[in-house]
């Protein structure tokens, strides 16, 4: 019984996969996030079309991300590379209306705004850092960590 036991516990402890998330994603700042946005003002209005982005800047580690992805899905993402430790790289731009956000750092890491998953092959270990987002009516939105 102690065998079966034993070789039961070296599957278990040996069998699990290495590509598990990793601890490693702690780049980003746990920074407290409380923004209110109204697509109603000029700076936030192209947001009421699908597929478009905005970056709001003093907000997040290096600001934040919002993307339509449908009629009715705002998406709030940080706006810093969450493999990058913090630097004057690390800033995700947003690329011309492909859903797509890219840090200036050498490895030019590229998101998916739609998913917050990385763009390519040999993806890093973290994926962007979502923020909640409320709708709280009359085309506004409640963008909270």
């Amino acid at each position: 019984m102690k065998k079966v036991l034993l070789i039961l516990s070296c599957v278990v402890f040996f069998g699990c996969d290495k590509n598990e998330i990793s601890s490693n994603c702690n780049f980003l700042f746990d920074v407290g996030v409380n923004l209110t946005v109204n697509l109603n003002l000029p700076q936030f209005n192209q947001l009421l079309f699908i597929g478009s982005a905005v970056k709001v800047e003093g907000q997040g580690n290096e600001g934040i991300i919002l993307y339509r992805l449908n009629t009715s899905t705002l998406l709030a993402w940080d706006g810093a590379d969450p493999n990058h430790p913090p630097s004057a790289c690390s800033a995700l731009s947003l690329e011309a209306n492909d859903g797509t956000a890219t840090c200036g750092c050498a490895e030019e890491n590229s998101y998916y705004l739609a998913t917050g998953s990385f763009v390519g092959d040999n993806p890093p270990p973290c994926t962007l850092k979502p923020y909640r987002v409320e709708a709280i009516g009359n085309n506004s939105y409640l963008i909270s960590n």
